[in-house]
């Protein structure tokens, strides 16, 4: 339920606080989490669209009220606070002063969710890269690339029993190569050869490029098992080892679809600033979809990863990515 309330004047925003400088009650970010009811100033213009975006959630909002009385510990989210009059961002100043949770709503909602919401994204979310430190830090691109290398050896031991038994029945059930080369398109919009175990018949794409289903027909029965437990992405470590793909990151996608996808999803090529994952946090997040609305949901995923990237982000996808592999929770 969204609640708007436009009065505004000057003697609210001083509201004869007498300097008197509160602190809020909030003893944890994760109370500022649960809250039923948070505030949201933004330009009017602005008010039945961000309405629209936060109708569906699990909280009520209150938009542009600037006729509250106490605002200690209210939680006060701000969107395009830089085209709000001086006055108005006095206000969210003030409020900070009087006990106030304030932050960009773009910000609060990923820490709520562990998503972004594309939908609120603007230029300048994004022209900020020391805000990204998988962007802007040389050590930590370099330290991602170290254990990339060292992992996906340890990992091309471990599975190769795996590697070879997947490859001998595949050879069995059908006719065709064991292995699927396909191009994608990955860090900086250049296209390669991704490499991954056949899981269709070799003539899967006789009538053009298609969006891969659920319960896709082209599917063989070794095919089936191998995409629902990842076994089939496992190629993917030459990819690694080439340096076009990391083991966490967001999944490649072809150009094909890029072209249409970019179209309806906001800065959908932004993805595109880091090298593209074996797995990643769209994936260990978000069910199997085939669909532009699901394409929507994972572009939330992979800007959060994006702007949020940390080794114990990577390692805490790695730990979901086992349990889908282990019990067969794949797409």
């Amino acid at each position: 339920m969204v609640t708007q309330k436009k009065a505004f004047s000057q003697k609210n925003i001083t509201n004869k606080r007498s300097g008197e400088v509160r602190i809020s009650r909030f003893k944890s970010k994760s109370q500022v989490l649960k809250q039923k009811l948070i505030y949201v100033y933004c330009p009017d213009e602005r008010e039945l669209e961000i309405g629209a975006i936060i109708d569906d959630y699990s909280f009520d909002i209150i938009v542009n009220n600037y006729d509250i009385e106490n605002l200690d510990s209210k939680v006060i989210c701000h969107f395009e606070s830089s085209r709000l009059s001086l006055e108005k961002q006095q206000f969210l100043v003030e409020a900070t002063e009087l006990g106030a949770w304030v932050e960009p709503l773009v910000s609060y909602l990923d820490s709520r969710f562990g998503y972004t919401e594309v939908k609120l994204l603007q230029n300048g979310y994004f022209l900020h890269q020391k805000a990204f430190s998988i962007l802007s830090t040389k050590r930590t691109q370099l330290a991602k690339r170290i254990i990339d290398v060292f992992s996906s050896i340890i990992l091309g031991l471990i599975t190769s029993p795996i590697f070879l038994l997947t490859a001998i029945v595949i050879k069995l059930e059908s006719p065709g190569p064991i292995f699927f080369k396909q191009k994608r398109t990955g860090q900086y919009n250049i296209e390669f050869d991704v490499y991954k175990f056949r899981s269709m018949r070799s003539d899967a794409e006789k009538d053009g490029a298609q969006w891969a289903s659920k319960n896709d027909a082209r599917v063989t029965r070794v095919g089936n098992i191998i995409r629902k437990t990842r076994i089939d992405e496992l190629p993917q470590i030459i990819n690694i080892i080439k340096g076009e793909m990391s083991i966490v990151g967001p999944r490649p996608e072809r150009e094909f679809f890029i072209e249409d996808l970019e179209k309806q999803i906001p800065y959908y090529r932004f993805r595109h600033a880091v090298k593209p994952g074996v797995t990643g946090l769209a994936q260990v997040s978000y069910p199997y979809g085939a669909s532009v609305e699901d394409a929507i949901w994972k572009h939330k995923y992979d800007i959060y990863y994006i702007k949020h990237h940390s080794a114990l982000l990577d390692f805490k996808i790695l730990i979901k990515t086992i349990k889908v592999v282990l019990f067969g929770m794949g797409r």
